[in-house]
């Protein structure tokens, strides 16, 4: 049996601001690719499939066509939801989507379902555990005791495990949305944290040939049976450099055989550049990154005039910028004190210089001087 990990799709995420839809369908139709190449018989999707619990309709579409390419490439698809996507939304015609093999496994009262795929050595139980919010999963399982991760997470373990032990010889894969030991997180998840008790164990999953997880970005091994596959673009600029991937993984009779990456292409790499706004726009070194997604710190002792639109000539796909020149220096005084004894053009000028780092010019001021005059005439006007 080999099955393909991935997670945390997050279908319409945005980076700052810029529409990723275009470039998560490319990767992820991509994956199909992967199944006809490799054989894999089904593909896993550890959670946060879509970026938001109302998902628009450009990501449903999205969802849709390339669910509809993994079934046309031979895998059966098993998701479940994570802490981003409603699970009441996405298990909508779980029971009619099943009998096309794709397999949404969003109702926690059914976590011990197990989808049953199977091959020459017989059956391998898959089974999806939704995201377990410790308030609401705690009765939803039974009246768990203790509001954690972890104690949902065990719990829905036993369930697990109870059900394999009347499948004797069955071997096992777990599909679960979790912040486990041992794991790395980047700064593009969205805390899961519940009073201070997000962190689950990897001992909570033992019994299961196989783990396949959701939630942290980067991919990693916690042991060779309890992975992240991590997200299959960057959705932040503090992943830069990252090397996204997905997880092949081949059962064989006795279990977990091998655990395999396979590299994922990223449609539009993302770049940090940080220096003088003369010096990023006209230095050949950058001349290859016009197509990257660019993420700007500039560092002009004087605020530039209307940098985003100057670096957007060369860099098209600039998103982000920041200011951090030797001007930007914190005001630690109040604004009381800021006030005291200046008169309204005073306040106007320290505010131009610290925005921009330089004090205004006297014709500035003069402009400033004639602009509250004529301000005042009209509110004293009404």
């Amino acid at each position: 049996m080999r099955l393909l990990h991935t997670s945390d799709w997050h279908l319409g995420r945005s980076l700052h601001g810029t529409d990723l839809l275009v470039e998560q369908e490319a990767v992820l139709s991509g994956l199909a690719e992967v199944v006809a190449a490799e054989g894999v018989d089904a593909v896993l999707v550890a959670g946060d499939v879509y970026d938001r619990a109302v998902p628009s309709a450009d990501a449903t579409a999205v969802l849709d066509r390339v669910l509809t390419r993994l079934r046309a490439a031979g895998a059966a698809v098993v998701l479940t939801p994570g802490n981003h996507d409603s699970a009441r939304r996405l298990g909508f015609a779980s029971g009619l989507l099943a009998v096309s093999g794709v397999h949404v496994r969003a109702a926690t009262p059914l976590l011990d379902e197990p989808v049953l795929l199977a091959d020459e050595h017989g059956d391998v139980a898959v089974y999806g555990l939704p995201y377990l919010e410790p308030d609401i999963a705690r009765h939803e399982l039974g009246l768990v005791e203790g509001r954690s991760h972890e104690a949902v997470l065990g719990a829905a373990m036993d369930r697990v495990r109870a059900d394999l032990f009347l499948r004797p010889g069955t071997r096992s894969v777990v599909l679960a949305h979790a912040f486990v030991g041992g794991g790395l997180p980047s700064d593009s998840e969205r805390d899961i944290c519940v009073g201070g008790v997000d962190l689950v164990p990897a001992a909570v999953f033992d019994g299961v040939d196989y783990v396949a997880l959701g939630h942290l970005h980067r991919p990693q091994t916690l042991s060779p049976r309890v992975r992240y596959s991590g997200s299959p673009l960057a959705y932040s600029f503090g992943e830069a450099g990252h090397h996204k991937q997905a997880w092949l993984v081949d059962l064989d009779a006795g279990g977990l055989a091998e655990v395999r990456a396979v590299p994922l292409p990223a449609p539009r790499r993302l770049a940090v550049l940080t220096g003088e706004l003369d010096t990023l726009l006209s230095d050949p070194a950058h001349a290859g990154m016009a197509a990257h997604f660019v993420s700007v710190r500039l560092t002009d002792p004087v605020r530039p005039v209307d940098p985003m639109r100057k670096l957007q000539a060369r860099f098209p796909h600039c998103v982000h910028l920041e200011w951090a020149g030797s001007g930007a220096v914190a005001d630690g005084r109040s604004y009381a004190e800021r006030l005291a004894g200046r008169t309204d053009v005073q306040v106007a000028g320290e505010f131009v210089q610290h925005v921009r780092g330089r004090e205004p010019s006297e014709a500035e001021r003069e402009l400033l001087g004639r602009a509250l005059l004529t301000a005042g005439r009209e509110e004293a006007a009404r």
